[in-house]
């Protein structure tokens, strides 16, 4: 079976995006085309718009790096998305057997030795293992739980999420980057297929082909028993795992959320006697 045209989709996506003015080109008139034209783009990156077109169209997939480097400086690529769009034209194997993602064991034991907010994710953005005090902070994160499907479908995750329109658009990118060219994976095909025809926002972010380092990054949750947490998360890789991130929760110490994380804690820590009280008399 042929795979898509991964290296075409993202070269027409970026091209769209580009406003002509940006690239130093007069606007005249009503253009029906957004962002640049084929030509357009062929011409400030000297290349032939012949060539240019079978790019776009899968009928080229190696073109040279200067030839994806001059592309990306017209289309205003920064470092990453350059490093991703360079990934595309190179050769990758096909048909590779999916296998079970297993969290070392000492990671295992960091995460329940941790006393803040921590768990680990596969490059699919699953959640492999996660302490209570992770799961706490938000029910969906939770082993056998994808973060991307939870923050495009569960309504109670969107409302945990003051700024849902810029984690998204930050999320959807970031999955982009983790997964980077196995887009034809059938487990991303079948959650990328599921959130497009359910969610208008993935479709949309998705199409636009934004490419944004995994990396920590200040964020506000709404916790229904805390109050709001201003926290950063961090992004560990961990080694020789296949791409899995360990993904810690902090807050500034001696900050009101450093406080609420630690009540937090402290319901969790009760929550779970409670639970534990309860097997027993059951037993």
């Amino acid at each position: 079976m042929a795979r898509s045209n991964v290296l075409g989709e993202y070269l027409r996506a970026r091209r769209e995006l580009v406003n002509p003015a940006d690239a130093g080109l007069r606007v005249v008139g009503v253009r029906r085309t957004p962002g640049l034209r084929r030509e357009e783009v062929a011409t400030l990156a000297g290349i032939s718009a012949d060539y240019y077109l079978r790019l776009e169209q899968g009928r080229d997939r190696n073109p040279s790096p200067q030839v994806l480097e001059a592309l990306a400086r017209v289309f205003g690529l920064d470092a990453t998305a350059t490093e991703y769009l360079l990934s595309l034209s190179t050769s990758r194997p096909t048909g590779r057997r999916a296998r079970r993602e297993a969290v070392p064991t000492g990671i295992r034991q960091l995460l329940d030795a941790l006393n803040l907010p921590a768990f680990v994710e596969s490059r699919m953005f699953d959640v492999l293992a996660a302490n209570r005090l992770a799961t706490a902070l938000s029910p969906s994160i939770r082993p056998g739980g994808n973060r991307l499907r939870s923050v495009f479908l569960d309504e109670d995750v969107r409302d945990e999420i003051p700024d849902w329109d810029q984690a998204i658009a930050g999320m959807v990118a970031s999955f982009r980057a983790s997964i980077g060219t196995d887009v034809d994976d059938p487990r991303t095909a079948q959650l990328v297929g599921e959130l497009s025809l359910a969610s208008e926002p993935f479709r949309r972010l998705w199409a636009r082909h934004d490419v944004k380092p995994l990396a920590g990054a200040p964020m506000r949750l709404l916790h229904p028993q805390v109050g709001m947490l201003h926290l950063r998360r961090e992004k560990l890789p961990i080694g020789d795992s296949g791409g899995q991130l360990l993904v810690i929760y902090h807050a500034e110490p001696g900050s009101d959320s450093a406080r609420a994380l630690a009540l937090l804690g402290s319901l969790a820590a009760t929550d779970s006697a409670d639970d534990a009280g309860r097997l027993s008399r059951n037993a």
